[in-house]
C-alpha cells in the first residue's frame, strides 16, 4: 500500500491513479502527480491509456524519490520552445503563437517522441508494412522511454502497479498489459498510444496493437473489473469535456467531435458499477438467510470472491481548459501551453486534496462515492481556459 499521510488516508485506502489519452494535454495530468506527490498520496496503481500510459510508465518506473524529475524531463524533452515568453504577451499573440508552433509540430514531429516519414507511400495510398502504415514515426518514443524508465525497476514484484491498455488491430478487442501479469517493456507503452493514422501500431508477441483509446479513453474500467475487493481512493483525471456549445466553424466542430469521442464513459460505468455492488450485497444477504443446511463452504467461497462490500471513492480531475477551440489541441506542445496546463493541474488536485472528501464517514455498505472539485473561489484569469 502507499506512504499516504495518515491525516490524508488514515484508513490506508488503496490509492489509484487513472490517466486518459491526450497527447500534449497530459501535462495536466503530470501537475495532478505532483500536487499528489507532495502530499503523500503515491499511488499503489496506475491505470494508463496512450500518453496518460506514457506518464504512468515514467511514474511506475522510478523510485519515489526521482519519479518527479523523470516526469518534468520527459515534458521538458517535449515541449517546443516558444518565441517568447507567453505570460508576457496579449491573448491574440499567445494564439498566434501556439498555431505557428503547432503546424510546426506537424511538418516536423516532436524530438524524442514523433518524426514525419518524409519517403513513405504511404499518405498516397500505397500499401507498405504493418508497422510503417502511419503518418509518423514512434521509434524515437521508444528511446525516451528506455532512457526514463528504468523498466527492471518497474518489473520487480511488489513496486507500483502498471496497467496499460491497448487495441488489437485485427480484431478490436482491448488488452491489458499488467506488470503483475507480465514483463512489460517500451514497446507495451508505445503501443498503448500508437494513434493511427498518425502513428504506426506497434507489434507485440506477433500482435498488431493500436492505442486502447479507440476503445475507451479512460481506462476506469479497469478498475471496476479488479478484482481484489479493497477499499479504494481512485484519482480518475479527465482531459476531454463530453459538454460544450453548439459548433458554428470547421475548427470548433473538429473540436467538439474529438471532445464526444475520447471524453469519459465514466458516469455510464459508475452507475452499472453500483448496480452490480448491490446486487452482490443482496445476494449475500439472501444466501445468510437460507438455512444452514442449505449452505456450504463452497458457497460462502464463491460469495466472498464475488466482493461486495467494499467502497470507491472517485476524484474527479477535469481539464478545464478550451485551448481557444483548437481541434489540435493534443498536439500543441508549445511550452508555454505545457507550463499552463501542469500548472492547472498541480492547482486542481490541490484543491481536492484540500477537501478531501473521502475523509467524510460513509457506511460499510456504501459501494461508490464520487467527489467533484469544490468551486474556485476566484476566476482563474488565463489565455487558454478564458479563450
Amino acid at each position: 500500500m502507499s506512504s499516504a499521510k495518515p491525516n490524508l488516508n488514515p484508513q490506508r485506502l488503496r490509492v489509484v491513479l487513472v490517466l486518459q489519452g491526450g497527447g500534449a494535454l497530459g501535462a495536466y495530468q503530470a501537475g495532478v502527480f505532483q500536487a499528489m506527490h507532495e502530499h503523500g498520496l503515491a499511488p499503489d496503481w496506475i491505470v494508463g491509456t496512450s500518453i496518460g500510459a506514457i506518464n504512468a510508465a515514467i511514474l511506475a518506473g522510478n523510485p519515489h524519490e526521482t519519479r518527479l524529475s523523470r516526469l518534468k524531463e520527459f515534458w521538458d524533452g517535449v515541449a517546443h520552445r516558444d518565441s517568447y515568453d507567453m505570460s508576457l504577451v496579449p491573448d491574440t499573440q499567445r494564439r498566434s503563437n501556439v498555431l505557428l508552433q503547432t503546424w510546426d509540430i506537424v511538418m516536423r514531429g516532436v524530438p524524442g517522441f514523433f518524426k514525419p516519414r518524409f519517403m513513405s507511400l504511404f499518405p498516397l495510398g500505397t500499401p507498405v508494412e504493418p508497422e510503417q502504415a502511419s503518418f509518423y514515426d514512434t521509434g524515437e518514443l521508444g528511446e525516451t522511454l528506455e532512457r526514463l524508465i528504468d523498466f527492471d525497476y518497474l518489473n520487480t514484484p511488489g513496486g507500483m502497479r502498471l496497467t496499460v491498455n491497448a487495441l488489437k488491430v485485427t480484431c478490436g478487442t482491448l488488452r491489458r498489459f499488467d506488470n503483475r501479469e507480465q514483463t512489460l517493456r517500451a514497446d507495451h507503452v508505445r503501443a498503448s498510444g500508437a494513434l493511427p493514422p498518425g502513428f504506426p501500431p506497434v507489434r507485440i508477441d506477433g500482435e498488431l496493437y493500436w492505442d486502447g483509446g479507440l476503445y475507451s479513453n479512460t481506462p476506469l474500467e479497469t478498475v471496476l473489473d479488479d478484482n481484489e475487493h479493497v477499499d479504494t481512493l481512485c484519482f480518475m483525471v479527465d482531459l476531454w469535456n463530453a459538454d460544450g456549445p453548439e459548433p458554428t466553424t470547421l475548427d470548433e466542430v473538429q473540436t467538439r467531435q474529438k471532445d464526444v469521442t475520447f471524453a469519459s464513459r465514466s458516469a455510464r460505468h459508475l452507475q452499472d458499477y453500483v448496480a452490480t455492488h448491490k446486487l452482490k450485497q443482496k445476494l449475500r444477504a439472501l444466501y445468510a438467510e437460507l438455512p444452514e443446511r442449505a449452505q456450504s463452504e463452497q458457497g460462502r467461497e464463491e460469495l466472498a470472491g464475488l466482493g461486495g462490500d467494499s467502497t470507491l471513492h472517485v476524484v474527479r480531475l477535469a481539464y478545464a481548459g478550451r485551448d481557444w477551440n483548437m481541434a489540435a489541441k493534443d498536439i500543441n506542445f508549445s511550452k508555454g501551453s505545457i507550463e499552463w496546463r501542469w500548472e492547472q493541474g498541480y492547482q486542481d488536485a490541490l484543491r481536492a486534496i484540500t477537501a478531501a472528501g473521502w475523509l467524510s464517514f460513509v457506511t460499510e455498505d456504501t459501494p461508490l462515492v464520487v467527489h467533484e472539485l469544490p468551486p474556485l473561489r476566484q476566476p482563474v484569469r488565463d489565455q487558454e481556459r478564458a479563450a
